[in-house]
């Protein structure tokens, strides 16, 4: 007997963890006012991206007294820039719960062959950051976009601190409230949260980082698309809107759109409870049904954004082919796009549920994951 499809599917069915669904009011008119052929250094691409940067400052709540830039290549640009010119100074601490903060590691360990501390946690869990040494730089990642763990909160991190905690904050910022004096290098990219168009990455640097940047010189030559000093100074330029390189002034537009937006649900507050009530429908779903849990297993360490889930019925003996299965029969039916698994990942299924995606398409989404479960379960029980 073919198993019911369920009444109500979602209005997007986009809930890839990135790039991210757009803002729900997205059109390609609001796009309008971007400048277009022209330089970015003229006095209209400066003021956009400074505008770009004010705005970050402004939403997030970033101290006035930490520089903002705009940087080539994403998160992972902004993060190899920070760990190329900052780490060496002293002995590091690499901590990695899931495959971008493991990437981080082979980059400081294999490449710049630093004297590091590596502390890992299996997927689904999180390295004890009391544990951690913070008289060396630390560099760790705040949310596991690959894993859907994240800290908790900052208060293991001591504010009197020796090192530099250097944090990869690609999945949290917009949808997490991040202590800023526990963060001396923040990096993220805002095709995450806020569903910008990739490709741009966003670094926040500390008093302490700008002092660390002006009092050390790194013993291996740095790329120019790295360096954010000359001659002992930062370059203040890049905090202001001179990019190191030729931006997209069309993905600055779509941001400056996506941030007035952010404004109009409340500015941080309203795009973490956004983001929390997208979350709290997946695990009040978990809660209900004995075949899927969530990958992480603490509470307290659960992401709100990049929500990770396990299928785990004892009839399924080859997980990652049930749940590639499961993820294209939703595909298929249109009702969820993207959310299999990371390729490095437990098999399973990750959802994101930013402050973009609607808590009705992720409520209108559920029941199809349960259609598509009991989907497969039967068409495997009829292969046997």
């Amino acid at each position: 007997m073919a198993i019911e499809h369920p009444a109500t599917r979602p209005m997007n069915p986009r809930f890839s963890s990135g790039p991210c669904a757009k803002i729900p009011t997205f059109s390609l008119d609001l796009l309008a006012d971007a400048p277009l052929g022209r330089s970015h250094r003229a006095g209209v691409g400066k003021a956009k991206l400074k505008a770009a940067i004010e705005g970050t400052r402004e939403i997030l709540n970033i101290p006035a007294d930490y520089r903002i830039g705009i940087v080539p290549a994403s998160d992972t640009g902004a993060v190899e820039m920070a760990i190329w010119s900052m780490l060496g100074a002293r002995p590091a601490t690499m901590v990695a719960w899931e495959s971008f903060g493991a990437g981080w590691v082979t980059d400081v360990v294999k490449q710049l062959k630093i004297e590091a501390t590596v502390k890992t946690a299996d997927y689904g869990q999180i390295v004890d950051m009391a544990a951690v040494d913070y008289d060396t730089d630390v560099v760790f990642t705040w949310n596991g976009t690959t894993s859907g763990v994240r800290m908790p909160n900052g208060d293991a991190i001591p504010t009197d601190r020796a090192g530099l905690t250097i944090c990869d904050a690609t999945s949290a910022a917009f949808a997490q409230d991040l202590p800023w004096d526990k963060l001396d290098v923040t990096t993220f990219s805002w095709q995450k949260v806020l569903g910008g168009e990739a490709a741009h990455g966003i670094i926040v640097l500390s008093p302490r980082a700008v002092e660390r940047l002006e009092s050390y010189t790194p013993a291996w030559p740095l790329p120019k698309i790295f360096r954010l000093t000359k001659g002992g100074k930062l370059i203040e330029g890049i905090f202001v809107g001179e990019t190191i390189n030729t931006p997209s002034m069309l993905a600055v537009e779509d941001y400056l759109v996506a941030l007035d937006w952010a404004r109009s649900v409340g500015g941080l507050n309203g795009l973490m409870a956004r983001a929390d009530a997208n979350a709290q429908a997946i695990w009040d779903f978990c809660a209900a049904n004995d075949w899927i849990a969530n990958l992480a297993q603490d509470d307290a360490t659960r992401s709100n954004t990049s929500v990770c889930l396990k299928f785990t019925d004892a009839r399924i003996t080859d997980g990652a082919t049930f749940a590639k299965a499961v993820a294209k029969r939703l595909e298929a039916e249109g009702v969820a796009l993207d959310i299999g698994a990371y390729r490095d990942a437990p098999a399973g299924l990750r959802i994101w549920c930013g402050g973009t995606v609607e808590t009705s398409d992720i409520e209108a989404l559920l029941p199809w994951l349960d259609w598509a479960f009991h989907a497969e379960i039967a068409a495997l029980s009829q292969a046997a």
